[in-house]
């Protein structure tokens, strides 16, 4: 199939599925699970995590396939936003749980080692994780500060800045390399 054909049988599909056609949603579902997979496994760390979401994209897509329109974009990107949000709604809330279990964990824990050597052992990585971020270039640190510090996805900090999101991409790689660099090597390269 031709691009075009490709988004006028995914467009016709939609349609069918929005009116109740349940083997056209079948066939949608054939056509765009890879695709809707993958993006939630690049966004999503853990695969089981990624294959729920996928499930749960492909509800709303059912339930939700009467509200494409075509005039506003092609169905495979209508799909890919879906599921580019709800995967990044599943990172945030898998961080949510994450950060209340660790905040009750801490509250409701006693150590059970040398408190002092933790808390030097630590003081010093983080140090070395300041110092390794001061090395970085402004523009690399300001990209990796609100991706990582502040939990703007790439596109996010893209639309934030107004730069072009391969370049965001580019910043963001670099500078963690120069970072990992840094780290292992225990001083700004």
């Amino acid at each position: 199939m031709t691009p075009t054909t490709d988004s006028q049988t995914l467009a016709g599909l939609l349609r069918l599925a929005g009116q109740g056609d349940q083997d056209a949603f079948t066939t949608f579902y054939h056509l765009t699970s890879r695709r809707v997979y993958s993006l939630a496994r690049r966004v999503i760390v853990d695969a089981e995590i990624a294959h729920d979401a996928t499930q749960e994209i492909f509800v709303i897509v059912w339930q939700d396939a009467h509200k494409y329109d075509p005039t506003l974009g092609t169905p495979l990107a209508w799909l890919l936003t879906i599921t580019h949000r709800k995967a990044v709604d599943k990172v945030r809330s898998e961080q949510a749980t994450i950060n209340r279990q660790t905040r009750w964990g801490i509250a409701n824990h006693t150590p059970d080692y040398d408190v002092v050597a933790e808390t030097v052992t630590t003081r010093a990585e983080t140090q070395s994780v300041i110092t390794c971020l001061k090395s970085l270039s402004p523009i690399q640190q300001e990209a990796i500060s609100l991706a990582y510090y502040n939990g703007l996805t790439y596109r996010e900090v893209a639309e934030y800045l107004s730069i072009p999101l391969p370049t965001i991409k580019t910043r963001i790689r670099e500078g963690l390399k120069h970072l990992r660099a840094c780290l292992e090597n225990g001083e700004p390269t």
